[in-house]
């Protein structure tokens, strides 16, 4: 058996000790310097020590559990009320600009009354979907993919909050959150232990897990219990408020939480949000967020609904799941437009389903004010479940062999003498040389890419010789290459060349959004693209388009607008767009009722490899139906596509119960 290295045994003890002054803060000062998730996140890395080093091993040393979770099918009910999901605000911006939006959209249809908000408890549980017809529980079904759930009926009668039959003799369908109290868990664990059984990991799983069970007996004895916060159907007349809906929602017998409130503003909202995010561990169920939604019905109306969700309504979330792990490296990284990013190379882990090496430390003002340096401990976490984000330094882990990270004056690699600037009025550093190559390079692997004119034989090796040799100089020169241009090149053979230019000749013909994608405007990302050319239909109307019109449309902000309009009045880049003009012919989108397409408002995690076609192809046949897909697993997944090799995105719809396609079940989905 190895020794263990000298550095091992001092990381080891470091470990130990801030484990302890942190179980001490956190359950006997009853403070809360980091987070639970982040402790587990140290406990484990000591486990894992500990484990290829048993000699290490003390008496004293902290541990903890892991468990699963079951889940069963039932028949299938379509829901006769479209489910929607809720889009998320993180921050405090994020919930001003989501006024704005509000205001905005309001404004625009005429509506000059100032809206009011409701917040409510976002509940961590299983969303349920509950039938009445003359006052008596008809049917109770699990949100599925939003068109079809799971028939839950038997299962939901046994949950005591839920009223069999209603105060009044009515019609009507409501939604709401069933759940797993904190007490019962723990009483459950308890007899798992008795009987020399793994305790249950958390009350949201098990919830799941066991509204899926076959038995109502079992269903039963686990005592769930309920939250209702939506009519969403009925044959009497709505309230004209959310305020007065949860209400009335109790009068007809249901079991509403009590802690909601009617804002007036923004700095209301936010107030609330801050007070629950201390107080919601003292409640008996799970709380990850506050609902806000506009508190009059007949504005809801107005705004309406996106593809994926409610424009009335946004999920204010809590912090993201947290790991801990050590920056061994700072790197800087050259964008598309010229500017630098610095970025932390770590220790792989993995947070929120997904192995991460790499976190963006956004710039120069970020390193400082973490104070992060090479060889720190840090708490990374998934800003809105997807980017990783390193929001502390663990201070207490310094041995003093960590080093600080310089900000250079130079960067070889911006081409020229190197030189770089900051960006005035931004925290961003830039080349000064816009042209350089390493970012020229960049722009034009983009543009070949997949995501934009996918120009399958024309690869980031192709596109260096291409540039060493002169032949291209900007994008329009692509489609302008001849054969023997391309036949003078070193090692080309004939059939590589004529492969090039089969590709090239096929990428003629471009749809609009993937237009707006290969043009590498700042600010401007795949979903923004996609916006854009189905918001306007012809590259003529997006270029004309002022920054009040760009700002009007729904996910495009402020910084977007401007970073648009600047883009397009820049005389270069006119000159750009028109010489690709002169080569490719622009596909307008189809003009189509978001709601008329087979997969709206529905969300797919794509994870492995499929046989028949890669992701970006299955992507944008999902976006195509007007589906939507995501990077990640979250119990608001409709549907998750699994090939081969299948990864962690395939374990977390296991465990949220989200549906999992195979590549068979998914072609005959999207035909």
């Amino acid at each position: 058996m190895p020794k263990a290295p000298k550095e091992t045994i001092e990381r080891l003890n470091k470990l130990k000790k801030t484990i302890e002054e942190f179980r001490y803060a956190s359950h006997v000062l009853n403070e809360s310097p980091i987070s639970e998730e982040a402790l587990d996140s140290l406990k484990r890395e000591l486990v894992e020590i500990e484990t290829k080093y048993p000699e290490l091993v003390t008496p004293d040393s902290p541990s903890q559990r892991v468990a699963g979770k079951p889940l069963e099918q039932f028949k299938k009910v379509k829901h006769k009320v479209a489910q929607w999901s809720l889009n998320d605000a993180f921050t405090e911006e994020d919930i001003k600009n989501f006024d704005e939006r509000v205001k905005r959209f309001l404004k625009d249809a005429g509506i000059t009354k100032t809206p009011t908000y409701t917040c409510e408890l976002k509940i961590d549980g299983l969303k349920v979907v509950l039938e009445y017809e003359k006052g008596l529980l008809k049917t109770a079904a699990t949100r599925g993919d939003g068109v079809v759930g799971e028939d839950v009926t038997m299962n939901v009668r046994t949950i005591q909050s839920v009223p069999i039959r209603l105060a009044e003799p009515m019609n009507c369908i409501v939604e709401g959150e069933v759940w797993m109290g904190k007490k019962q868990l723990e009483n459950l664990n308890k007899e798992q232990k008795k009987k020399g059984f793994e305790p249950y990991a958390n009350p949201r799983n098990l919830a799941a897990g066991t509204i899926r069970q076959l038995d109502p007996k079992m269903v039963e004895e686990r005592k769930l219990d309920s939250f209702i916060y939506d009519l969403a159907e009925s044959d009497e007349a709505l309230p004209e408020s959310q305020e007065k809906e949860l209400h009335f929602l109790k009068k007809l017998g249901f079991k509403v939480n009590p802690h909601f409130a009617l804002c007036k503003g923004v700095e209301e909202i936010i107030s609330f949000w801050k007070k629950w995010e201390k107080a919601k561990e003292k409640e008996n169920y799970l709380i990850d967020g506050v609902v806000v939604k506009v508190n009059e019905s007949e504005f809801q109306e107005g705004l309406g609904y996106t593809g994926k969700a409610p424009r009335w309504a946004i999920a204010f979330k809590f912090s993201a799941e947290q790991v801990t792990t050590v920056v061994e490296d700072i790197t800087l990284q050259i964008g598309r437009t010229g500017v630098l990013t610095p970025v932390a190379h770590l220790r792989a882990v993995s947070v929120a389903g997904s192995t991460v090496s790499r976190a963006t430390l956004h710039n120069e003002d970020e390193i400082k004010r973490l104070d992060v340096r090479i060889g720190d401990t840090v708490i990374l976490q998934k800003a809105g479940d997807v980017i990783p984000d390193i929001v502390k330094v663990l201070t207490e882990m310094r041995t003093g062999k960590e080093k600080a990270y310089k900000w250079p004056t130079h960067v070889p690699e911006c081409g020229g003498d190197g030189r770089i600037e900051r960006i005035p009025g931004q925290a961003a550093w830039r080349c000064v040389n816009k042209n350089s190559f390493a970012q020229q390079k960049r722009k034009f692997y983009h543009f070949v890419s997949k995501h934009a004119y996918d120009i399958e034989h024309v690869g980031p090796k192709n596109i260096d010789m291409l540039l060493d040799n002169g032949l291209i100089a900007d994008f329009a020169d692509i489609f302008s290459l001849e054969r023997g241009d391309l036949l003078a090149l070193p090692r080309m053979a004939e059939k590589s060349v004529d492969n090039m230019l089969a590709s090239i000749e096929t990428a003629r013909k471009v749809p609009f959004a993937r237009f707006i994608i290969s043009l590498s405007i700042p600010q401007v990302g795949e979903e923004t693209a996609n916006d854009l050319a189905d918001h306007f239909g012809k590259l003529s109307k997006l270029q004309e388009a002022t920054f009040e019109t760009l700002q009007s449309i729904y996910g495009v902000g402020d910084v977007v607008a401007k970073s648009i309009v600047e883009w397009f009045a820049d005389k270069h880049n006119q000159k750009l767009v028109g010489r690709l003009l002169e080569q490719v012919k622009i596909i307008s989108p189809e003009k189509k009722e978001a709601g008329s397409l087979p997969l709206a408002g529905k969300i797919f995690v794509l994870t492995g490899t499929l046989s028949s076609l890669d992701r970006d192809e299955a992507g944008a046949k999902i976006r195509a139906l007007g589906g939507n897909v995501s990077s990640s697993v979250s119990k608001n997944t409709s549907y998750v596509v699994a090939g081969e090799s299948a990864g962690s995105k395939y374990d977390k719809a296991i465990e949220l119960g989200v549906p999992v396609l195979n590549e068979e079940a998914f072609l005959k989905l999207i035909k």
